[in-house]
């Protein structure tokens, strides 16, 4: 399992954009560090364990509006 250090001013939706490459992994971030989640806004220096995503969470699907309509 990774881990990932926190840096001043981030949020869970900010770091699972960095980490996964989505803000929707923010949930999974969150259920994975169940004793961090008193922080809604990080102070740096928080040390968050980063695991695999599971095959259940690896696809988000885009809504509607966000396909590309051509």
């Amino acid at each position: 399992m990774n881990t990932y250090t926190t840096i001043q001013g981030q949020t869970w939706d900010m770091i699972a954009l960095e980490v996964y490459g989505s803000e929707f992994y923010a949930g999974y971030l969150m259920s994975q560090n169940i004793k961090l989640l008193d922080y809604f806004i990080f102070p740096e220096g928080i040390i968050l364990n980063i695991p695999e995503l599971p095959d259940s969470e690896a696809t988000v699907e885009q809504p509607d509006w966000r396909s590309d309509v051509s």
